[in-house]
């Protein structure tokens, strides 16, 4: 049996403050979106709008990761629940409600799940790349506590966000952003696509996030194969996340950070919980093929390195 056991550290690094406002409910319609980068020729959901190039989206969308997410995912994931009941606490902060919320791709529907009645939301919109995890989410929606809340689904992207602008009182993204190619340019679209006086609320990993297995991949790499290719994926640093919001033209923005380790029977648990959370390696540079005796090596390395008295391993995950 897996387990899965947690210890939390938190850091503040900015109060939040909020101002309140009450601002009249409207509906919203298909718009243009906004990228730092200039437009690429061709179909703009196969072809995000960022020039730089890092995750391969489509990988990312289909079958071997976000759909398989969908086929894999775990109804009570203890880690992806307290991401989102941490991120969706925060509503519980705002003295305004927010009658109509957007939810961006990553764990929508443990973000409905743990809505409870917070924030007065009465017309939720989930989007997201995965035909397959939008299916999910709607077939699982008479098991949800937020019945009275009208529901959408629509099949998108967060690098080309098709929101009429000033249309929604709340944009959450909770674990997706950070395979966006151009985040800067997706938390503009956000903005754009807010009421004056709305909230943004995202979490993504932060760049701690697997320095075990970093470590793990990188000397068994060497032993094995006398060179490194990236097998974990980048992700943005702490110092990073305050210039982000900045950058996108948020007001009084304000960044947490949060450290969960989660302890796994193998390294092999580990794999698995991560495709089961759509979050196994999309980089464009990847190498499709791991040599048998490479990944042997890094769970071996992963033990006599990492392993607690127990047997158990430990994963840290960074979040922000």
């Amino acid at each position: 049996m897996r387990r899965f056991l947690f210890s939390q550290t938190s850091c503040s690094l900015l109060r939040r403050q909020r101002r309140p406002k009450d601002i009249p409910h409207r509906w919203f319609i298909s718009s243009t979106s906004f990228s730092t980068a200039e437009y690429e020729d061709g179909d703009a959901f196969q072809n995000s709008p960022s020039k730089v190039k890092i995750f391969d989206r489509h990988l990312k969308r289909t079958q071997r990761q976000r759909d398989r997410a969908a086929w894999l995912l775990r109804p009570n994931d203890s880690f992806v629940h307290a991401v989102a009941e941490n991120l969706v606490d925060r509503l519980e902060d705002c003295k305004k409600t927010f009658p109509t919320a957007l939810c961006l791709g990553g764990s929508l529907q443990a973000v409905r799940q743990m809505l409870r009645g917070r924030g007065a939301i009465q017309k939720f919109i989930m989007m997201d790349t995965s035909y397959d995890m939008l299916k999910l989410c709607k077939s699982s929606q008479r098991d949800s506590d937020n019945e009275n809340i009208e529901t959408s689904y629509v099949v998108g992207d967060e690098e080309f966000l098709a929101i009429k602008e000033s249309s929604v009182d709340l944009v959450i993204s909770c674990l997706g952003l950070h395979w966006t190619n151009d985040l800067p340019g997706a938390m503009i679209q956000c903005k754009l696509a807010l009421k004056p006086d709305g909230l943004f609320l995202a979490a993504i990993l932060g760049g701690e996030t697997l320095k075990e297995l970093r470590i793990a991949c990188t000397v068994a790499q060497m032993e094995r194969e006398g060179g490194i290719s990236p097998r974990v994926s980048p992700l943005a640093q702490v110092r990073d996340a305050g210039n982000l919001l900045t950058r996108a033209g948020f007001a009084l923005p304000g960044v947490d950070v949060d450290e969960y380790v989660v302890r796994y029977n193998s390294a092999l648990d580990l794999i698995e919980h991560l495709r089961a959370m759509g979050e196994t390696n999309a980089l464009l540079q990847r190498t499709n093929i791991l040599k048998r005796e490479t990944a042997l090596a890094t769970a071996a390395i992963y033990d006599s390195m990492f392993a607690a008295e127990d047997g158990t391993i430990p994963a840290t995950f960074q979040h922000m």
